[in-house]
């Protein structure tokens, strides 16, 4: 509620209370006219625009009513009350509106734009005790109120500023997002590189698992062409029953063949001109010599047209094979003898050709195995460690031309195979 204290205006026990009254006090008289220059503006600011027009509203009448032809008091005793009295509030539940113009209440002096500015000549009204000196040039401007406000209403608050903390949640978002997409990508790619390296890892496994299966067949091959044909191999297995024989000054090479002979014992097939010179003596003994070992042989029988002679010995050795069916060109064979009396000397070729004699003994073996003095009357064996032929001469003016004779020849006029 707003406490009223009477005409004086003041409350008890106040300055203005306290405060003697001014000599000469009493109802004002009337007042000169006071001109009013405008001062110039003391700022940069323009003047301020005047208020929109708006609603108006009633004047509030004053309280206590004012009977017509009072008259108010002087400007500065509005509200000095009476000495020695107290001002007294309303009656209880008397609502008191509070003014809400300047009606009942001294005129003001006038202004200037920017606010109260005394006229020339006049005093400014003292300050009451205590209050704050004025300032130099007066209030500043006052701002006008928005448009659609009664004047003297509240003023309604303003609107926060928008706050940047409204763009950081759609950015964080929008952030969130790329990342996830760039993510996504991200494993999209790893996984595809996996797929690709398990398949080519897989591949690698089935082009590994082939190559092994062609080393495989190639080795099996390689074997079955090494049984087929490997010189090693067959040297080793025949040269334990091929010997150098030493005829008187002659030497040459003989090989044990078939079956043992009656009443123990080995038959060797050799060349007649081997044994020649002791055959033609009436001799008949011969001896057969390998590593360091000597063993006493007898000529047999001798073919001299096909070159061939029969020995036998006493000593017990294992006879080589014959082959079953004649050699055919280009079959791969090797030749075991003792070349100029140096024993185990093994060379190999193929079967060039398969002709007649030139001197018209039968059919003789053309091979390009390299022979020399000494190889006569050696086997040549095929890839199968059989005896083919029986090797005899060789070319004397051309080298890769050997001769022998077919062993199928020797066997049908010796019947020891």
């Amino acid at each position: 509620m707003t406490a009223w204290y009477g005409p004086g205006g003041a409350p008890p026990g106040s300055d203005a209370e306290r405060r003697p009254e001014a000599a000469g006090d009493g109802p004002p008289g009337p007042r000169a006219p006071r001109t009013e220059r405008p001062w110039p503006p003391t700022n940069a600011y323009p003047p301020a625009p005047p208020p929109p027009a708006g609603p108006s509203y009633p004047p509030a009448p004053s309280y206590p009513p004012v009977a017509a032809g009072t008259a108010w008091p002087a400007a500065g005793e509005q509200h000095r009350g009476v000495a020695g009295q107290r001002a007294t509030a309303p009656p209880a539940g008397t609502a008191v509106a509070p003014p809400t113009s300047r009606e009942g209440w001294s005129p003001s002096p006038p202004t200037g734009p920017w606010g109260g500015v005394p006229a020339p000549g006049a005093s400014a009204p003292p300050a009451p005790p205590g209050a704050f000196p004025a300032a130099p040039f007066g209030p500043g401007p006052v701002p006008p109120a928005p448009a659609g406000v009664p004047p003297g209403a509240a003023a309604q608050p303003v609107a926060p500023a928008p706050s940047r903390r409204r763009w950081v949640g759609p950015v964080a978002v929008a952030v969130a997002l790329v990342l996830a997409v760039v993510t996504g990508v991200q494993a999209y790619q790893i996984s595809r590189l996996s797929d690709t390296d398990r398949r080519l890892e897989a591949g690698q496994d089935d082009h590994g698992g082939r190559l092994d299966d062609l080393t495989k067949r190639a080795d099996a091959l390689e074997r079955q062409a090494g049984a087929a044909f490997n010189p090693e191999a067959i040297a080793s297995s025949v040269l334990p029953s091929v010997f150098r024989v030493r005829a008187g000054q002659f030497t040459g090479t003989a090989f044990v063949v078939g079956r043992p002979a009656a009443g123990g014992g080995a038959n060797l097939f050799t060349n007649f001109h081997v044994v020649e010179s002791v055959w033609s003596t009436g001799g008949r003994k011969v001896f057969l010599e390998r590593t360091g070992q000597r063993f006493p042989a007898a000529i047999v029988k001798v073919d001299k047209e096909h070159d061939v002679a029969h020995l036998r010995t006493t000593a017990k050795f294992t006879g080589l094979t014959t082959a079953p069916s004649p050699v055919r060109s280009g079959q791969q064979i090797i030749v075991v003898g003792a070349p100029l009396g140096l024993e185990d000397s093994v060379t190999t070729g193929v079967v060039s050709a398969f002709r007649k004699d030139e001197s018209g003994s039968g059919q003789v073996i053309q091979f390009d195995a390299p022979i020399n003095p000494g190889n006569s009357g050696g086997p040549v064996i095929n890839g199968s460690k059989q005896v083919v032929g029986i090797a005899t001469a060789k070319a004397r003016n051309a080298e890769g031309i050997g001769l022998a004779v077919p062993i199928r020849t020797a066997c049908a006029g010796f019947r020891i195979c």
